[in-house]
């Protein structure tokens, strides 16, 4: 895990999950089930508990494919929720949450 910045990768989850509360109302419910159905997915592939790199590490490794995949199949009419820079990175930040090493929107210093 030392080649990614745990930090990076998590502001760009966070930044999806922006990018999603910001996006047009006649999409967003879409895009919200796309987001659940991938966060149903992680929960699934990487189970609990969990460190936040661990699921960064997932997200490098794994890449986001297979959550375009699951895109197309909630949401086959809306490509809008097909945008994974919005959707996947949304889903991982909602997952992120549940990381035993991050509370309150942060990730938690480890103790020597």
């Amino acid at each position: 895990m030392s080649a990614v910045n745990l930090d990076q990768v998590i502001g760009l989850w966070l930044e999806g999950q922006r990018r999603l509360a910001r996006a047009d109302p006649d999409e967003r419910l879409a895009l919200e089930r796309v987001a659940e159905a991938i966060l149903t997915d992680l929960r699934r592939r990487l189970g609990e508990p969990f460190t936040s790199a661990e699921l960064a590490a997932l997200y490098v490794e794994q890449g986001t494919d297979w959550c375009f995949l699951i895109a197309t199949r909630i949401a086959p009419d809306v490509p809008a929720a097909w945008d994974m820079p919005t959707v996947a990175s949304a889903a991982f930040a909602r997952y992120v949450r549940e990381a035993s090493d991050y509370a309150g929107g942060r990730r938690l210093e480890e103790t020597p």
